[in-house]
């Protein structure tokens, strides 16, 4: 589980290397040059890495139950495999490696960025009430929370899907700050890390 904390904290890092781009350029630039598009990359880089963090922390702790490390949940108990994967698993000395490729294949087309996404990823390999357990963690009410990531998300999707453009305003796009990108990597930080605690 560590490792996934591991690559998340990398991910992170190189977010926040954009952050630093962006202050760089616009101290050596005039206001001439747009530079936001270098923080709607930040953004979408940090819901990457939150993304990236719940897929791995799942997958590793799924082939943990498998090994016996970790105790099953009734999650996990309902999670479907097809039946060349169920003999793979059968097979003497067969390992976990069946497991981790069926879970990177199922999960591949997922998004794990949604609150309610992301709790039925955890519960997959913990019984915790993830938002609750959360809001208590970082002192903040579970529907504030759930909220902020929302609009964190739907900015994301904004940027991602719409190319961030004001639908009443074609040609212009939304506006964006380096404080407000800067807040948003640090929510999903916090978020992560405390997810790691609660998710041993």
């Amino acid at each position: 589980m560590q490792a996934a904390l591991d690559q998340f904290r990398s991910n992170i890092q190189r977010v926040r290397h954009i952050a630093n781009l962006y202050h760089y350029f616009s101290g050596v630039t005039t206001t001439a040059l747009d530079l936001s598009d270098i923080l709607r990359a930040q953004l979408v880089m940090a819901v990457s890495a939150l993304d990236h963090y719940v897929h791995e922390l799942t997958r590793l702790g799924m082939i943990e139950i498998v090994e016996g490390k970790r105790a099953q949940t009734p999650a996990f108990l309902r999670f479907q495999v097809p039946l060349d994967a169920t003999l793979r698993a059968v097979v003497p000395s067969g390992g976990s490696g069946w497991l981790d490729n069926e879970v990177r294949s199922r999960h591949g087309y997922l998004a794990f960025q949604h609150p309610d996404k992301i709790a039925d990823a955890v519960r997959l390999i913990s019984t915790i009430e993830l938002w609750n357990d959360l809001s208590t963690t970082l002192g903040i009410p579970v529907r504030d929370l759930k909220n902020r990531l929302q609009l964190i998300v739907d900015r994301r999707n904004k940027i991602a899907h719409e190319a961030d453009i004001d639908p009443s305003y074609p040609g212009v796009c939304w506006p964006i700050s380096a404080s407000d990108v800067a807040g948003v990597t640090d929510f999903i930080e916090q978020l992560c890390e405390a997810i790691h605690v609660l998710v041993p």
